[in-house]
Order: C-alpha cells, then structure tokens, then sequence
C-alpha cells in the first residue's frame, strides 16, 4: 500500500494489513530496534500478492514473488497429506521403496537419462563459472547412491520402536518412537543427496526438498525415472518425496517459512545455510544446519614424521566439509615436520592440480625459500588464475574455510603447544572435526576433553561421513559453532530423525492420584 493509504488505515486504528506495494527507501523494522531500507530494485520487482521475507538476525529483506510462493505451497502440501496417508502405509512397502529406487539406479538405461541431464547441467554451470567439483555424477557416485539407499532398506524398521518402558503398580507407561512429520531439505548441487533426503522415510517422515539450481535438471530426471517410479511401485502415498520445482533461492526462502515443516534441514555454503536457518527459526520450525566446515589436523612434538605426512595427504583428496583446513605443527619440531608436511602437499597437488598454502603471519620462517617466491596455477570456478603460491594469514582469519576447486588450498600455523592450538580451534574454528597426530596417548586424552568438536581423531580428517564411518547415509554433518546439539551426535541420518509419544496401559481401572479419598467403583 502507498504511504498515503498506511496512514488513512492507521487514522482509523486498523491493526493489520497486506503488503501491496514496496517504494524505493522505504523503512523496515527489524531486530525489534533496527531498520532496513527498500532497495530501488526490490522496490520495482515488488507486486501484489508477492511476500516479502524480513530476517530478523541480518535485516536481510527476501522479495518470494506468488509463482514461486505458489510452488514451495504446492510441494509442502503434497509431502503433508502424505504423511498423514504414510501411518497405513506398512514397514515392508517403505522397505520396497527403497529397493525399488536403488534397482532403478542400477538400471543403466535410467541411469543413461540421469547422466544425459547432468551433462547439460556441468555445462551449463561451467558456462557460468560455476563450480562443478560436487555436481557432476560418476560412477563412484552412482554406487554409494545405490549402496545409500540398500543401507535404508536393510534398516530396521523404527516406526513404534519402543525407547523406554517405566512399571508403576497397576499401569506402565512405554516411550515410544514415532514419525517427526514433514522434514524440508535444502542441499547443494550434489546429485547423490537424494539417496540421503529419502531416509528420512525409514522412520515415517515424508520429505520435501530444494536442490541447487545448477543441478535441477538432474533433480528432475531422478524424479522422473527413479523416484516417483520407485514410490508408485512400492505403495507409498504421492508426495512421501516431493522436490521444489524451481531454480529461485526464494523458493527454499518460502520453504523454510512455511510451519507445516517438523524440521528444516539445509546443507550448503556457510553464509547460505546461516540465512535459511534464521528463516525457519523465526517460523517457529526447529533447525538442522550443515554449512561451514574444514578439518583441523595438529601434530604434537612427538609425532611421527611418516604418520603425519600420511594423514595430510589422505584428507586433501577432494574438497568437502571434512577436508583438511588448517594444520597446525608444534614449533620444536618444524624443522621436519614442515617438510614432511610440505612434500604431502607436493602429492596431492599431483594427485589433483598443485596447491595453494596460507601461512599465519609468524609461521612463514618454517617454510623454504621456493616455496614462499613460487607462483602456482590455481583452478578456480571462473578457470584457472596465476597466483602466488603462499600467501601471509592474519591470525583472526584462521576460520575462513577454502573453498577449492582442483587445487588443494589451506592454512598452515606453527603453535608452542598442543593445548595452544586447542584454544585456536576453540575460539577460531567452525568447531566441526580436529586430528592429532602424536604418540603420547595421555596427550589424545586431553586433546579429546579440550577440544570442542564433535568429531576427533588420530589421523586423517576424511572418515568423518556417516555413510563412511557409521553405514548409514547422512542428511548432514553438525558443527558446534552455534552450541552443542541436545541428546543427538553431529551425524544427522534418516533414522534419527523421530520424536518420542508416551504410551500408558493401565491394568488397575481404579488407579486415583489421592488414593486415601478415592472410592473404588
């Protein structure tokens, strides 16, 4: 509405009202005492019916145009009434789903239709300078979708699970596990999360998703050819699994929003993930968030040269959230610590397309003169950039997660202790996974009790994947950068996902709570 309309309405005490229309600098309150203001584009592309998104944490203001808002409804919609069709659904159909969707993954002639869309896909994002590292599908892919989904198949069935049974004389009351509801999704361009978004129906929840725009083509060919073949053939509801058909980030904004969702689970970049969680916060729906990552590895004064260089070029293989990040060496033993550590890298740059190494300003010493004046070819989204190959770090930038290509790329520091490099990870990392490397066991002990990380191990930083490490397919991984999760590990998967319902059964018809004045009938 115009300026002059909000004042006639607020002359006649009107409380509420629909936003029409936006102008160019007009104030928004958020935060409770701060204001944002219209930008001129936001204010053109503004029109009726249209919703306007205000985070409250960043003053962010979000335009979700109605066609858009409209699709995010639809999909929501769909995944609700089937949860409310699932219940009749038995556990045997939920576990032919899931072979029914991994036998069509298997079947080379859909898989052929899968890999034909997500060549256009690759393409197009290279076209764009996208990053195609995690969007492209393989063979390798392929099979841990397949094994992913068999994984779900063999699970045992969760739905009435009984958790706790508690004995009172005459009634006994059971905890039992029970279904959570609507789980929204939203993941990256990463074609093999489908395989992850559906074990969420091995417990009884539905699932509505977004995938990243650069992968929707695919998105939509697992649809086609795997998944609605795969519920339809099994029984289950339409709708159990529904993807957002729409390449707009406002359409995961309108998911997010929507308080049909039991849970809002995003994986992505940091800045991304923060934002869609502060979307569904202040919707009232609870949050999974899985978006800022990067492994610390630290090696203490008595490790072994060989392990260490080991596990350095273990966990630069690709580019994920476990990856090593930031490594961090005792200084008393730089002198072949640093060179084993540097020949690690020289590997895995041949192993992928050179690397790239930040060094804390006060570490650089450690390092030899070549390498500090050589320049490396980087290969970055927009293509492949001249640079040098070790550039100065601020100490305060230690938390800043490298989000390489083809050419490994992380931070180095050199640290007086064990412990100090605890209280760097403590205060600067995103606090998701830590490895030492050091022989003292005593010294694993109380890396472990000072850490705050709900991941650490003693060598390589790759095993932390719930397919890998725990053979169960992950909707994500948790850091604690935001606080420690309640009465649930780091590792979300589709069997964790359930609330509890309490049950009683009472033998004693005549149980009272004041029984010395309650009549027996």
């Amino acid at each position: 509405m115009d300026d002059a309309t909000a004042r006639s309405k607020a002359e006649q005490g009107a409380r509420t009202g629909r936003l029409e229309t936006l102008s160019a600098g007009m104030p928004i309150p958020f935060g409770g005492d701060r204001v944002a203001y219209v930008s001129d584009e936001l204010a053109t592309a503004f029109q009726p019916g249209d919703r306007l998104v205000v985070v409250q944490e960043t003053g962010d203001l979000l335009h979700v145009p109605a066609s858009v808002q409209a699709i995010a409804d639809e999909a929501v919609e769909r995944a609700h009434r089937a949860f409310g069709e699932l219940a009749a659904v038995s556990d045997a159909a939920i576990t032919a789903f899931f072979e029914v969707f991994a036998a069509r993954l298997a079947d080379d002639a859909v898989w052929s239709a899968i890999a034909e869309a997500n060549g256009k896909d690759v393409a197009s994002a290279q076209s764009r300078g996208r990053s195609t590292t995690r969007l492209a599908v393989s063979p390798g892919m392929r099979a841990d979708m397949i094994a992913g989904l068999r994984v779900w198949r063999d699970a045992p069935a969760a739905r009435g699970r009984l958790v706790e049974r508690v004995e009172h004389p005459g009634w006994t009351v059971e905890q039992v596990a029970a279904p959570l509801g609507v789980v929204g999704f939203i993941f990256e361009g990463r074609p093999n999360v489908f395989a992850d978004a559906t074990g969420v129906l091995r417990t009884g929840n539905t699932v509505v998703f977004r995938i990243g725009s650069d992968a929707l083509g695919t998105a939509r060919a697992i649809v086609e050819h795997a998944l609605d073949p795969a519920l339809k053939a099994a029984g289950l509801p339409e709708g159990s699994a529904a993807l957002v058909d729409s390449p707009a980030h406002a359409a995961g904004w309108a998911m997010f929003s929507d308080q049909r969702l039991a849970l809002a689970v995003a994986r992505g970049s940091g800045p991304a993930v923060a934002q869609l969680g502060a979307i569904a916060r202040q919707a009232g729906v609870p949050v999974s968030l899985h978006g800022t990552g990067g492994a610390w590895l630290v090696a203490g004064a008595d490790a072994d040269a060989s392990r260490f260089k080991a596990a350095v070029y273990h966990s630069l293989d690709r580019k994920v959230c476990n990856t090593l990040n930031v490594c961090a060496i005792v200084r008393e033993r730089a002198h072949d610590l640093v060179r084993a550590f540097l020949e690690a890298l020289d590997h895995a740059g041949e192993r992928r397309s050179g690397v790239k190494l930040h060094v804390v300003e006060g570490s650089e010493s450690a390092l030899p003169d070549a390498w500090r004046q050589a320049r490396v070819k980087v290969g970055r989204a927009e293509g492949v950039v001249e640079e040098p190959k070790v550039e100065l770090l601020r100490r305060d930038d230690l938390g800043r997660e490298w989000e390489w290509e083809e050419t490994p790329e992380l931070t180095l520091v050199l640290v007086d202790t064990i412990e100090e490099a605890v209280a760097l990870f403590n205060r600067y990392s995103p606090q998701f996974a830590a490895s030492l490397i050091a022989e003292d066991r005593d010294a694993h002990e109380r890396f472990y009790a000072a850490i705050n990380a709900p991941f650490v191990g003693d060598g390589f930083t790759r095993w932390v994947d719930g397919q890998f490490a725990l053979d169960r397919p992950e909707l994500g991984l948790s850091n604690w950068e935001h606080g420690r999760l309640f009465a649930r590990g780091g590792v979300l998967s589709g069997d964790g996902v359930f609330t509890v319902r309490a049950r009683v059964r009472q033998s004693d018809a005549n149980l009272d709570r004041n029984p010395a004045t309650a009549k027996t009938l």
